[in-house]
């Protein structure tokens, strides 16, 4: 792959490939944005582009430097993520101890580390040492989703260069051509996906449309007249793995943002999910448009606090509670007191 094969990101493709033109690199960069819209794949590319002896402002994906960084074999393109929950202190450490010396036989040694956000204190401090010390032939990727869990020192060293989310059209055309989905599960795979071509593969991979389909189920189930506690027992039922309430969290999200959309305009066409439009319709009415926005704040709190390792199951039931309080009328405040 080389930088044409990108999806959008034209901006950032641009500056990374001028940077190599005018051979004027930053030491260290931040590549930033939600999941899966090429950060790292971007990353992977730029190291290739560096070091391909064709010499231009793209990889030429023939020549044996860009095979072997296809291959992960190449000595001086290297990979660090992390191992269990952190990445780990011996791994930065390793990492110094290579900057201080020259390339093996690339251009630039290009260090790309996935996750960064996933340094704990000691793992921060002792890359802050190699960020303090460059090395001109050593270029320094930090590839995160969470950049604000990214200490200041460490930020404040680095070129930021945030990827945005991908237009639905053009993820839906990408499935289109790469994976084998009809037009309908295409379109509805871009929509859900917002704006990430890595979820609406995960989507389609990991069937985490039965997800959805569970998750849109509870909603159409809640009944605040007959059974108001029925916002609370669906905390129990998002799941016990990070990845999986990650993702029945930004569904809820999604439709929080659903029932803005036509409390404020009307419509339904835009809608990400059409097959509640009754139940958003009937929750909307319910809700000021005050209301659908704390509600998404308090969600994307729960999903930050969770992410941060506070208690899955207290975190979700006060979410639950704080936007069961808002459908029967009752203030709750946004801030999340369980973290």
């Amino acid at each position: 792959m080389s930088f044409k094969n990108i999806c959008d990101q034209e901006r950032q493709k641009d500056i990374l490939q001028r940077a190599i033109q005018t051979e004027r690199m930053a030491h260290a960069y931040l590549f930033y944005g939600i999941e899966g819209i090429g950060k790292k794949t971007s990353a992977r590319i730029f190291a290739k582009a560096l070091n391909c002896r064709e010499g231009g402002i793209d990889s030429c994906d023939e020549c044996p430097s860009c095979v072997k960084i296809d291959r992960n074999t190449h000595p001086d393109v290297i990979t660090i993520e992390p191992k269990g929950t952190f990445i780990k202190i011996e791994d930065i450490r390793n990492l110094h101890g290579q900057s201080q010396f020259r390339p093996f036989e690339g251009k630039k040694r290009v260090f790309i580390m996935v996750d960064a956000d996933r340094m704990n204190n000691p793992s921060a401090n002792a890359l802050l040492k190699t960020l303090e010390e460059p090395n001109p032939s050593n270029i320094l990727i930090l590839v995160t989703s969470r950049p604000y869990l990214l200490p200041s020192t460490i930020l404040s060293r680095c070129q930021k260069l945030r990827f945005n989310p991908i237009q639905k059209e053009k993820i839906s055309r990408f499935l289109k051509e790469k994976a084998v989905v009809d037009r309908n599960m295409a379109d509805v795979l871009a929509s859900s996906s917002r704006g990430s071509i890595g979820k609406a593969l995960r989507m389609m991979e990991e069937t985490s449309l039965l997800f959805k389909n569970e998750v849109i189920e509870m909603i159409a189930a809640w009944d605040v007249d007959k059974n108001p506690l029925g916002f609370l027992t669906f905390a129990d039922a998002l799941g016990d793995g990070k990845k999986v309430v990650w993702e029945r969290l930004d569904i809820l999200k999604n439709w929080y943002r659903d029932m803005l959309v036509y409390k404020e305009t009307g419509e339904t066409i835009s809608l990400i999910h059409q097959d509640i439009i009754p139940i958003t319709k009937k929750y909307s009415d319910m809700l000021t448009g005050s209301d659908i926005l704390r509600g998404i704040t308090i969600i994307e709190q729960a999903a930050r606090a969770i992410d941060q390792n506070a208690n899955k199951q207290l975190t979700l039931e006060s979410m639950m509670f704080k936007l069961l309080g808002m459908a029967v009328g009752t203030p709750q405040s946004c801030d999340m007191r369980v973290m």
